[in-house]
């Protein structure tokens, strides 16, 4: 992939301003123990990042976007921040490889990029949790069922109507992700375009 000077800088700054959601919002969600913080912080960084990948259509401009947001949140003060940083790369990984399916994607693509984006949140301690805090899946399961259950109010309900929803919910809240990517993208593409053109007629 070859990119010129202002697609380079563009991805910088998107993968800037989902390093720096990351650094604010991320600390102030769980500072206050907010509920989903992980689904929340999963759904705005990829929006940023699917706009990004907009501004340049190009197959990997997604996952470098979420390389300088990863690299960022090295900066974050206090607390493990391995997690997040496995987070970050994973759900650009993700997008990555559902955007690069077509040379310039629509909403549709944005849409199931973003689903299973955010959708990697559930996903993750599976993952990460045995391989990096040693944790058992037993013991991963057990919280998950607990978490799921309390967030939803549902903590008498059969397991799988807990898994199912929350699932669920993460799907629905990825999806939005990549719609609210392609209007704000498009919006800003058309805006900048209008603008570009009253200069050169000026």
């Amino acid at each position: 992939m070859k990119l010129i000077t202002r697609e380079l800088v563009t991805i910088a700054i998107f993968g800037t301003l989902w390093g720096i959601v990351e650094m604010t919002l991320g600390g102030v969600l769980k500072s206050l123990d907010i509920p989903m913080a992980g689904m929340f912080l999963a759904a705005v960084g990829l929006s940023i990042a699917m706009i990004g990948r907009i501004f340049v259509p190009k197959r990997g401009s997604t996952l470098f976007i979420g390389v300088i947001a990863m690299l960022l949140k090295l900066l974050s003060l206090g607390g493990v921040i391995i997690g997040p940083m496995v987070g970050i790369i994973t759900e650009a990984l993700v997008a990555e490889i559902v955007l690069s399916t077509r040379k310039e994607p629509g909403q549709v693509l944005l849409m199931l990029a973003g689903a299973l984006g955010v959708t990697w949140v559930v996903a993750q301690p599976f993952v990460t949790g045995p391989i990096l805090f040693g944790r058992t899946m037993f013991v991963i399961w057990l919280d998950f069922i607990d978490t799921a259950g309390r967030v939803l109010g549902l903590g008498g309900s059969s397991i799988l109507i807990v898994l199912g929803l929350y699932i669920l919910i993460h799907v629905i809240v990825g999806i939005l992700s990549g719609i609210l990517a392609w209007q704000v993208g498009k919006q800003v593409q058309s805006r900048l375009g209008r603008q570009e053109a009253n200069l050169v007629q000026l």
